[in-house]
């Protein structure tokens, strides 16, 4: 379903796909109309929700959150080969990127499975 939502707009606070997403919101969403699992509405309570799964474990449905310096920046869908899908506000819309490119390898991130 997260694939299904690529290209969708960025929008802060956006939690539909009318309305458009944010990270949060994007996860929000799916996770709601997926598997009927009510998500935490903000990133920073994302990092606490679920389980921490180990990066060699990770699977298609867990979530991908991006840290840095201490503080949860970020947060994706897990969908499979090493890639993942959110909602960055930098280039304005819901993608699919891979964990393994230039610029998310070189971030720090942790999984969370609910």
């Amino acid at each position: 379903m997260a694939i299904g939502l690529v290209g969708t707009p960025y929008r802060y606070g956006g939690n539909t796909p009318a309305g458009g997403f944010d990270c949060s919101g994007l996860i929000a969403y799916v996770y709601k109309h997926r598997g009927g699992v009510l998500a935490p509405r903000s990133v920073a309570a994302l990092v606490g929700w679920g389980q921490a799964v180990q990066a060699d474990a990770i699977r298609t449905g867990d979530l991908a959150i991006f840290t840095e310096g201490g503080r949860a920046t970020h947060a994706g869908i897990y969908v499979g080969e090493g890639r993942f899908v959110h909602a960055p506000s930098t280039g304005g819309e819901v993608r699919l990127d891979q964990l393994q490119s230039k610029y998310w390898s070189k971030q720090q991130v942790s999984f969370r499975r609910p």
